[in-house]
């Protein structure tokens, strides 16, 4: 029986610049999956700190209000009591109330701040983060057109997005 010797084509002389570009491709997609992950996880930190803010500007005007209500039952009780000998301990009363939950307020005033600036600061990173995906993708593409057409102005270009984007990553993971 003969053989039958199938031939896949000719034989391709080693591109040693092409190795090294598909090198520096895949380095480029891991800082991209780094900073993607990054970005994703500081989006979702930005919510939760959001969020936590909303809860706490609830609690304050929950405790403005009954502030605001401590405040009208004592005014009424003392402009509306015959004998006001016998509503000064409810209006008293009524009046430390009003000054606990004025003070209350205002520490949760301050955590409420707190929440909104550290949720701020979660956006701006993000913000980095996704313009930094943004030069590593754009990386990616302009280096891999080399493959097709095997031109090293690609890569230079590519480079350069590559290097924009991983120090804006690193500008937003260090801020």
């Amino acid at each position: 029986m003969a053989e039958v010797e199938i031939h896949a084509g000719g034989v391709h002389p080693a591109d040693s610049y092409g190795q090294r570009v598909g090198i520096m491709v895949g380095v480029i997609g891991i800082l991209l999956s780094v900073v993607t992950i990054l970005a994703h996880r500081e989006h979702s930190a930005a919510v939760v700190h959001k969020t936590e803010a909303n809860d706490q500007w609830a609690f304050y005007q929950a405790k403005k209000i009954r502030e605001h209500g401590a405040q009208v039952g004592a005014t009424l009780l003392q402009q509306l009591a015959p004998d006001p000998a016998k509503v000064a301990a409810s209006s008293a009363r009524l009046s430390q109330e009003s000054e606990r939950y004025a003070r209350e307020a205002e520490d949760i005033r301050a955590t409420a701040l707190e929440r909104d600036n550290e949720a701020q600061h979660a956006e701006h990173r993000a913000l980095r983060f996704d313009v930094g995906e943004g030069f590593l993708e754009l990386g990616l593409v302009m280096s891999s057109l080399y493959f097709l057409s095997r031109k090293r102005l690609f890569v230079a270009f590519g480079s350069v997005g590559a290097a924009a984007g991983t120090l804006i990553g690193v500008i937003g993971w260090l801020s």
